[in-house]
């Protein structure tokens, strides 16, 4: 049977992918020069989010850097997958700023390291509903307190006057997620991270009242971060700086070569839909993680959640106890940034 146009097109992207990578992780290779590695193995998490794209493609830029195993731990894209790393169940994941901090306010062992990337939360809402400060009354769905959806909702209310515990019915349901309530107008409003976001807009369902990608204050400041462990960090400097540089590689790549990115997260098994992949790369603003500063996330977020009640610790505190920036300085000097 003779293959058609499509299958030899999809062969060569393909191909083309495997060539990108391995080109890229051969360059990576020649130019490591740290000392050794104090651990060869390094653990990730999956999830059903994938604006984390640059953690689904990086694992042969992991093995370039001397990681021998890299290993994808399943997790939720919240709570839990917060208090694996805190727990040293996970050694680094990519995670959205607001829960990080959550946690690094209780006193969990979180370090953050670098900025990841900006902007790829959507809030969504029915009609009747224009902005945040309109969700006054309204039903909005959620995760569970303290998710992702909830502490970027309640960081947006609390910066428009309304206070999150008081002014807004937060819908909770454990056998039905948030984004279908939404679709069956069993809720007012609801905050989506990709693919959700692609599956609302393909169905026109809603529409968007904040797009972080694109709206201030929101689109200035990272929306996902790298943490790690904090006894890891601690323990293995060599290790820690390999990843950060090797993440922010992958970053670089999800700008040069989005559609080869795509691929991979399809083969990889990250994702089903390589539209919605596609889709997901061409909105979310990964070129700028050199232009912005990480600490003035954690800043911004800190102020926002103490003003919400959710954190206790001023931005000062939580920066000292629960960010480390030496290693991202010296892979800006390396990478340009």
């Amino acid at each position: 049977m003779h293959a058609n146009r499509r299958d030899l097109l999809l062969a060569g992207a393909c191909a083309a992918s495997t060539a990108l990578f391995w080109s890229a992780a051969a360059r990576l290779r020649a130019e490591v020069t740290d000392p050794p590695l104090e651990t060869t193995t390094i653990r990730l998490a999956k999830n059903p989010s994938i604006c984390i794209a640059p953690q689904y493609v990086v694992s042969d830029l992991l093995n370039a850097e001397g990681f021998e195993r890299v290993v994808y731990v399943e997790s939720d894209a919240g709570l839990e997958q917060t208090k694996a790393v805190a727990n040293g169940d996970l050694d680094f994941t990519l995670h959205f700023s607001g829960p990080l901090l959550l946690e690094i306010d209780r006193g969990l062992g979180i370090t953050v390291v670098a900025g990841i990337h900006v902007g790829c939360f959507e809030l969504f809402a029915r009609e009747g509903i224009r902005s945040v400060a309109d969700l006054r009354g309204r039903t909005v769905g959620q995760q569970g307190v303290g998710s992702s959806p909830h502490v970027f909702i309640s960081a947006m209310a609390s910066l428009v006057g309304l206070d999150p515990t008081k002014d807004i019915q937060w819908v909770t349901s454990e056998k039905v997620k948030p984004i279908d309530l939404f679709a069956e107008g069993k809720i007012d409003a609801f905050l989506g991270f990709p693919p959700e976001p692609q599956r609302l807009h393909a169905r026109s369902i809603g529409h968007v009242i904040m797009d972080s990608a694109l709206d201030r204050p929101w689109s200035q400041y990272f929306c996902c971060m790298l943490a790690g462990n904090r006894e890891f960090v601690r323990k293995n400097p060599v290790a820690t700086k390999r990843v950060v540089r090797a993440m922010l590689r992958a970053t670089d790549l999800c700008v040069s070569e989005p559609a080869l990115v795509a691929q991979r997260m399809v083969e990889r098994g990250f994702t089903a839909r390589h539209d919605y992949a596609v889709q997901t790369l061409a909105d979310v603003p990964y070129n700028r993680w050199r232009d912005y500063d990480p600490e003035d996330t954690i800043r911004f977020y800190a102020l926002r959640l103490r003003e919400a009640g959710m954190v206790k610790s001023s931005p000062a505190k939580i920066i000292a106890d629960g960010s480390d920036w030496s290693f991202l300085n010296g892979v800006r000097r390396e990478l340009g940034g």
